[in-house]
Parts: C-alpha cells; sequence; structure tokens
C-alpha cells in the first residue's frame, strides 16, 4: 500500500496514494489504522482524494478504523471522497455513519 503519514494540527492524516482501494489495500489499510489509533492519535484522517474506486473490502477497511476509532474515543473522518466512492458510501447507507468532508482544510476545521 503506497501512503504517506502527516500530522496537522495535532491531527494524524493518512494520504492513500492509491487509485483503487480493494482486497489488494485492504488488509494493510486496516493494520496501519489499527496502529496509528492505538498509538495514542485521538484525532485520524483519512484522505481519500486519489481513491478512484472502493470495494466492500476497502469500505470494511475504513469501517474498521471507525469502529477502533469509536472504542478509543478517538474522532475519525475522511475527506475528498470522489463522486463513485461517495456514491459506494451512499448505496451502502452508510453516508450518516463515515463522515466525508469535501476538503482537507474543511476537515481540519471540523474535526
Amino acid at each position: 500500500m503506497n501512503f504517506t503519514i502527516e500530522e496537522v494540527d495535532k491531527v494524524k492524516i493518512l494520504r492513500l496514494r492509491e487509485e483503487r482501494l480493494d482486497t489488494r489495500i485492504a488488509p494493510d489499510l486496516k493494520a496501519q489504522l489499527l496502529v496509528l489509533l492505538k498509538n495514542a492519535s485521538d484525532r485520524l484522517l483519512i484522505d481519500l482524494s486519489e481513491v478512484k474506486y472502493v470495494d466492500s473490502s476497502g469500505l470494511g477497511a475504513i469501517l474498521l478504523g471507525l469502529r477502533q476509532a469509536r472504542d478509543l474515543n478517538a474522532k475519525y473522518a475522511m475527506f475528498g471522497a470522489q463522486k463513485r466512492v461517495q456514491s459506494l458510501i451512499n448505496i451502502a447507507q452508510l453516508g450518516n455513519v463515515l463522515v466525508n468532508y469535501a476538503d482537507e482544510k474543511e476537515a481540519l476545521k471540523n474535526l
């Protein structure tokens, strides 16, 4: 999985550098999210701006991060989801559960 991790205003940002979040990437994303959240990151953002396609396993990885964040009382959201990715989230009826901000600036302001 190609990604970078940054910290901006005490918020960890995991930037996915992949066009597809699918069965090939999902296990690595799950592992990375668990590590980030367990290592005292109480605010985590996922940058999906480069992701053009997500399948059910990719969506499952994002949801695993959400569950872990809730268990740890951490704030967790994503930003930059493209129309196709947001459409899958809405079809899965997860639009109210997975917070997706339009851009990084909005996400940092609201997290």
